[in-house]
């Protein structure tokens, strides 16, 4: 198909722009040695696994369900290729009946509590994976929203520097010798759409905190939130964080970026459905921010807009909104070099990311198609949703 011809709403991933992506990640990662693993939880578009799993190292999951997608729709293409991806996962507690099929698809296991390494650590241990646990340096470059800071007081997620020697209900030491010994290495995830310069300044809370710890370990995962692929992204400082650790310790350094790999390389296509006035220009259309685009409300931001500008800087100002109940479902406020009407098409960027993991069917909405586009601009559908789909999540 060509993009005229598609149905909407869609999403649009582009491979061309996901190969750039690439490029600069893979680029990292030759002149550095660091290991990049792609973070599901942001981008899940299986589709293209065999092309990422060929650049990066393999993939991260945030439960049984991601670490199962990466080892059958990565690992298993690769194998017989002759590569070998590595599984990892990350959650801030396991379930005993999830933990048996984690061991078969994982070779990385990380642990948020001394207690889940307790409780996990030594059976995964014995299994030949690698064992991390995530810490907490407390060290909050959040600017806005506490939400997404893992550094926040109060915070669940990684064991603090005084709980990681000391248990907090007794005063006791944290942890025997042989648990500790069954380490491989420490985590930290405390960044959000962020530059290397919150990344090296959280790296010297690290070392403060846990650096004692360090030479004893073999790996350190630095998380996400790494803006790597973002045009003003300082990469060299990103590289001399890297070999900080490599250097100074011997480790062995990852990176689990989700969005870096998918970063403006998605659009979400849509038509207005209606155009109506009160007290200001409103276009209603057959997208929802509450629906299609979660991250709109919750994140929030203004997702950028193909050929519109900046409120009033154009001659139509229009609130563009979607068709569910929700009153608050208002993607934002854009302008435009003439009036909408209805059956426009309008394309929304940065869409690949944080968009079809997140959707959901309220309202009975219909979920977006998922669309590929190829470098040869040729569109083809991956999948298109139903009411099957809408009908099957309930009961």
């Amino acid at each position: 198909m060509k993009s005229a011809q598609l149905p909407t709403p869609c999403y649009v991933v582009d491979e061309a722009l996901i190969e750039k992506n690439l490029e600069i990640l893979a680029g990292v990662m030759n002149r550095t040695g660091a290991k990049i693993l792609l973070a599901q939880k942001a981008f899940s578009f299986y589709t293209l696994y065999p092309l990422i799993g060929r650049v990066l190292c393999g993939a991260t999951a945030s439960g049984l369900y991601e670490a199962r997608l990466c080892a059958e729709e990565m690992a298993v293409p690769l194998a017989r290729e002759g590569k070998k991806v590595e599984n990892h996962i990350f959650s801030p507690a396991y379930r005993e009946k999830d933990f048996e099929e984690i061991l078969r698809y994982c070779e990385h296991i990380v642990f948020n509590s001394w207690r889940q390494v307790e409780k996990f650590g030594l059976r995964a241990k014995g299994a030949g994976k690698s064992i991390g646990l995530r810490i907490n340096p407390e060290c909050s470059t959040q600017e806005t929203h506490a939400i997404y800071d893992p550094c926040a007081p109060g915070s669940r997620l990684g064991v603090t520097a005084e709980n990681f020697r000391v248990r907090p209900d007794s005063g006791e030491d944290a942890i025997s010798s042989d648990i500790l010994s069954c380490l491989d290495g420490l985590h930290f995830h405390t960044l959000c759409e962020q530059n290397s310069d919150d990344l090296e300044k959280t790296l010297d809370a690290v070392e403060e905190q846990f650096g004692a710890y360090l030479p004893g370990m073999k790996w350190i995962n630095f998380g996400g939130g790494h803006h790597i692929t973002r045009a003003d992204y300082d990469i060299p400082r990103l590289e001399r964080c890297i070999r900080r650790m490599q250097e100074k310790y011997g480790l062995t350094v990852y990176l689990e970026p989700g969005e870096a790999v998918a970063l403006n390389a998605g659009f979400l296509v849509t038509t207005v459905l209606e155009t109506l006035h009160n007290g200001t220009d409103i276009a209603i259309l057959d997208t929802s921010a509450a629906c299609h685009m979660p991250d709109v409300l919750e994140m929030p931001y203004r997702p950028p807009l193909e050929g519109s500008g900046e409120p009033g800087e154009k001659a139509y100002t229009y609130r563009l909104s979607g068709p569910t109940c929700l009153a608050g479902d208002i993607i934002g406020e854009y302008s435009f070099e003439e009036p909408l009407k209805e059956g426009d098409r309008l394309v929304f960027e940065d869409m690949a990311i944080y968009s079809m993991v997140k959707n959901n069917t309220f309202n009975g909405m219909p979920l977006p198609a998922i669309v590929l586009r190829r470098k040869d601009g040729e569109c083809v559908m991956v999948k298109e949703f139903g009411y099957e789909d809408f009908k099957g999540r309930l009961s």
